[in-house]
Formats: structure tokens, sequence, C-alpha cells
């Protein structure tokens, strides 16, 4: 393989992301998330109910059977988003995030913005748009970057 057919850092970072949102028990939408500093992975998560809690796919999606669209009432979702799994899973295991990246799947929701501006991470490179504008309001005001990174790119 020559060095021209690797993958760029983000695109393999993103491509990990991809590979973590398999894991997702949501029925909606499954998104992955990794954490990075200087090019090594702090943590990763993925969105799905709290641990050791009945799956989407057991006990169905109350948003979904409501007829909720996307980015609506989020506060009566069983699962947890891949953004916060993974600050959780740093947290848990004594990892600082100050300066670091998140590759996510999914362009970050508010609530999710808010945590990652908080936990010091320096720029959030997503896939998929989300339409939050009050998340990229904050992002920008706090100096927290977001880059789309198209998946043709990958």
């Amino acid at each position: 393989m020559s060095a021209q057919e690797r993958p760029s850092w983000d695109n393999y970072f993103m491509q990990l992301a991809e590979v973590i949102s398999g894991r997702s028990t949501c029925l909606r939408r499954q998104v992955g998330a990794v954490i990075v500093k200087d090019k090594q992975i702090l943590s990763t998560g993925y969105n799905g109910s709290p641990s050791g809690l009945k799956h989407c796919a057991e006990v169905g999606c109350l948003r979904q059977q409501l007829g909720i669209p996307s980015g609506e009432r989020t506060e009566i979702c069983r699962a947890v988003h891949a953004e916060q799994n993974a600050l959780i899973q740093a947290a848990k295991h004594g990892v600082a995030l100050e300066g670091a990246d998140i590759y996510t799947t999914v362009e970050p929701c508010v609530l999710c913005t808010k945590l990652l501006i908080n936990a010091g991470i320096r720029r959030i490179i997503y896939q998929v748009p989300y339409p939050d504008s009050l998340a990229r309001e904050l992002s920008l005001e706090a100096g927290l970057v977001r880059e789309p990174l198209r998946s043709g790119a990958l």
C-alpha cells in the first residue's frame, strides 16, 4: 500500500467512530464517537440505554411511538448519546480530555455541545449534520471548532 492510499488521521478516526456506532442499541439512529488527543484514542462511546438497563430493541422507542421528530423532546429518550458516553468513560477511568478532539458520526446536539465545552474538547469533527443552531452558536462563542467530514471523503 502506498502512502497516498492511507487515510488521513481525520478519516481514520471517523472510520473508527463508524465502527463504534455499530454497538448502538438505538432504534432510530446509530451514533459513534471517538475522543482523541495527539493521535491517541482516549475514549469511545455509542448511543444506547444506560448500563444494565433494557435496550430500546427490547422495550421499544417512546419517541418513535409518539411520533416525535428528531431533535425534539430528547429528555424522554432512553439512550445516552455517544458523546456523553465517551465523556463518561473517560471520567470513569480518570482520563483528562483538555485539548482533545472528538470524532462523531452525527453532529452533536446542544446538550452534548455544552458538555464537550466544559470537558475542554477543542474540536468536533462530524460526518452527518444535525439541525441545532444553538449548539453551533455556543460552539462559536466558546471557540470550539466544528468541522464537517463528508462521508465521501472517507
